[in-house]
């Protein structure tokens, strides 16, 4: 196994022990010193046309790492004269509990009057050690400790024939992909992702996957550009990269969300434009969640599919006027077909950009989201399972109200210019009865750029720094957890891309200001404060620690 060095950059925190002191401190909830407003991106303050959030570009992969097999143990030869050995002893069976619902307390005792020890999610397995005199609690173990009970409907237990203490076997190699174990579509209130970059160095993408997961992380968002899967005409797909990140990102035990789009600046492809391209996308869009539809014998499994990206910009909508009626139609053809190749499968509208503009170019999101509503008839079924949404910060801590960001030209001087601005896109969702649906942010973050002038005023200008973007984060899974109880998965953007670095100027790079790590060489981990802060938040949620914390 390869050595594996750990930077923080100097211009960070200059130390690790200075970026573990700047998590420990960030990771108190709430109080405090309030730092500078965090942006996101968009235009200057005070203009009227803010730019779009980040959309993810080509992703970087990498392949999962086989499980090594220890040579076994050669006996001993038994001595001249000795007497014949002993028979073999019955093995010794235990057993053990899988976790089935999205999120199971374990606790003190068996009842639900008992301390919440921890919380624990889907596929959670423990020892299962003892169970209450009605069954209706089971008492779990871990590394043969107990550690608690947890409700009995909520598990599944089944018999394993222990390992014999001792005993050298061989390690079991992870089981593929295909073998059909995949995590379920669900998501808790709220879910924990991240958007990723997978798509085109395996092991760079083996190493992202390896940090979500052990950041505490549910859910991992990557882009499927079609143009990439399907370029080269009708039906003619190439599977090779996609399904080596479906099978790395299940193997992982993470869910996939796959953000189904194009390159808005691809010219010429065979299938047009959105939304005559409606009928052809969705046979793309149905290819997909056929060849990964979670079952036994797929390639695969993807749990949730984005249809399109910000579709109130013309940029990404064929150039033309955004037409909130035109994209519904759009994403009732995808929804059928995904539905159709996996009933299962989650299907979530695309984000659309915060903007203040209602023009050919652009049109603002609440108006966007209030149309779409009117054209589906006032109900999403058929349409979408979860609205997706973005929530950029921009210049504004998560808490501030977007009627403050309005009425102050220091957070941009409109509501959208704020995290919470979320609650002005949910009431839309009530106003025309689709409460019982979630909210999915599709991506959200603050940005530290003191360099791109579309996002700087909203970055450095307005003080985010690293640390603060951590802060704020944070903050934001919080203030998430305490007040939205309509909300599922929250995607941070983002985690880095390693191509930012082959001009030799990352910096450069919009993307780059955003990101939750420093891009780094294989063989090297720059952390950044987000991915601390974050790390040990999630962890925290689990009752565990992060493990990348110095000692």
């Amino acid at each position: 196994m390869r050595m594996q060095t750990i930077k923080l950059r100097n211009w960070k925190l200059g130390s690790v022990s200075a970026l573990l002191a700047a998590a420990l401190l960030l990771t108190g909830c709430g109080g405090g010193q309030e730092a500078t407003p965090t942006p996101t991106k968009t235009p200057a303050a005070g203009a009227q046309q803010p730019a779009a959030t980040p959309s993810p570009a080509g992703d970087t992969g990498s392949q999962p790492t086989a499980g090594a097999t220890a040579a076994p143990t050669q006996a001993a030869p038994a001595s001249d004269g000795q007497a014949a050995p002993a028979p073999e002893a019955t093995p010794a069976v235990e057993r053990v509990g899988r976790v089935t619902t999205d999120q199971l307390n374990i606790r003190s005792e068996p009842s639900i009057d008992g301390a919440v020890l921890r919380t624990v999610t889907t596929g959670a397995t423990f020892g299962v050690v003892g169970e209450s005199d009605d069954g209706q609690w089971l008492q779990l173990s871990e590394d043969g400790s107990p550690i608690g009970w947890a409700a009995a409907e909520f598990m599944t237990v089944e018999e394993q024939v222990a390992e014999t203490p001792g005993a050298s076997q061989p390690a079991a190699p992870a089981p593929p992909a295909a073998a059909g174990s995949f995590l379920p579509a669900t998501m808790t209130t709220p879910d924990y992702g991240a958007q990723a970059f997978l798509w085109w160095r395996p092991e760079v993408a083996e190493n992202d996957l390896t940090l979500l997961k052990n950041g505490g992380f549910n859910w991992v968002k990557q882009a499927f550009a079609w143009e990439t899967i399907e370029g080269a005409g009708r039906l003619q797909f190439d599977w090779t990269i996609a399904d080596r990140v479906v099978q790395q990102v299940n193997n992982k035990g993470l869910k996939l969300l796959a953000r189904l789009s194009i390159d808005p600046d691809k010219t010429n492809f065979w299938a047009g434009t959105p939304p005559q391209s409606g009928d052809a996308f969705a046979e793309y869009a149905g290819a997909l969640a056929a060849r990964y539809n979670c079952q036994p014998g797929a390639a695969g499994c993807i749990q949730a599919f984005q249809i399109w990206n910000e579709p109130n910009l013309a940029r990404e909508w064929g150039g033309q006027r955004p037409n909130p009626a035109e994209y519904a139609e759009f994403l009732r053809k995808a929804y059928t077909a995904i539905k159709a190749a996996n009933p299962n499968a989650m299907v979530i509208n695309a984000g659309m950009a915060p903007t203040g503009d209602n023009d050919n170019n652009a049109m603002p999101d609440d108006m966007f989201y209030d149309q779409m509503y009117q054209a589906m008839g006032g109900g999403s079924n058929g349409y979408f399972d979860a609205l997706g949404v973005h929530g950029a910060g921009y210049a504004a801590p998560p808490e501030l109200d977007p009627a403050d960001a309005a009425a102050n030209q220091q957070y941009g001087g409109y509501r959208f210019f704020s995290f919470r601005h979320v609650e002005d896109i949910r009431a839309i969702m009530e106003k025309y009865g689709d409460s019982g649906k979630k909210i999915v942010l599709l991506e959200f973050g603050w940005t530290s750029d003191p360099i791109n002038a579309a996002y700087k005023w909203h970055g450095a200008d307005a003080g985010i720094t690293e640390e603060v973007k951590a802060d704020y984060l944070k903050r934001a899974f919080v203030y998430t957890a305490a007040n939205w109880p309509w909300m599922g998965l929250m995607s941070v953007i983002t985690m880095p891309n390693s191509a930012w670095l082959d001009d030799g100027n990352e910096q450069d790079e919009e993307q780059y200001w955003w990101a939750i790590m420093e891009p780094s060489p294989i063989a090297e981990t720059r952390w950044r404060p987000a991915y601390m802060v974050l790390c040990i938040y999630l962890n925290g949620l689990r009752g565990q620690e992060c493990q990348y914390v110095p000692k």
